[in-house]
């Protein structure tokens, strides 16, 4: 989901900068909610969680250039449901950027692009998680459907927004389409096995329910809302 430096460029960032505003405004929002009703040090813990596993999805995980974009495990289900989606929402973007700064300085001028290809299908799947989980089930037993629902909407919302900026930036035309397709198709592998990953982390957090009680999850985890 890196989108190649020069996609999108010039006056065509103005978008950009105002999606990914927009992206990280809600997301200060949700960011305050989370504040008020966990307090800053879990706030705190969980953000750095999701902020260091960010980092190890792009940079230590299977990753490869596909046409247009890079294909990675972004695991941004895993991250909402185990941390919450303030959490995630701070992970994405600090782990992004560090990422850029560190790594691949290249990707910087494309960091508005990228922020709101992750963040706003985290943040839909977040609206989504209401209605695909019901009230009386904790996130420890969700069940191999419900975690395809969330991790399916979350790459397919990924995939959309790197379409998009394809075709805003450089237009329809033929080679385009081409590295467009080649992109969406090596996503799939990213489809089917996330949300094989997610079940596996929850499973695990299962496992150790009693280790992970406390600040380093967050309180949905374990306990139904």
């Amino acid at each position: 989901m890196h989108i190649e430096p020069g996609i999108v460029h010039g006056a065509k960032m103005a978008l950009a900068s105002a999606t990914a505003a927009g992206a990280a405004g809600y997301s200060a929002k949700l960011v305050w909610a989370d504040l008020k009703a966990h307090g800053a040090a879990p706030l705190a813990l969980r953000s750095a969680i999701a902020t260091v596993g960010t980092l190890v999805f792009f940079e230590v995980l299977p990753h490869f250039a596909a046409g247009v974009s890079e294909v990675h495990f972004i695991l941004g289900t895993t991250l909402l449901l185990l941390l919450g989606t303030a959490p995630a929402a701070i992970g994405l973007m600090a782990g992004l950027l560090i990422q850029g700064l560190l790594f691949a300085p290249t990707d910087l001028p494309m960091y508005l692009v990228n922020v709101t290809t992750l963040l706003v299908p985290l943040l839909a799947i977040a609206a989504l998680a209401r209605k695909v989980v019901p009230a009386g089930t904790a996130y420890v037993d969700l069940t191999y459907k419900q975690a395809l629902k969330l991790s399916t909407a979350y790459q397919g919302g990924v995939v959309a927004w790197v379409a998009f900026w394809v075709l805003y930036g450089q237009g329809a035309g033929a080679e385009t389409l081409a590295s467009l397709l080649a992109f969406g198709t090596a996503y799939m592998v990213v489809v089917v096995i996330e949300p094989v990953a997610d079940l596996a982390v929850l499973a695990l957090a299962k496992r150790c329910r009693g280790g992970l009680q406390g600040p380093l999850v967050q309180p949905r985890v374990f306990h139904a809302a």
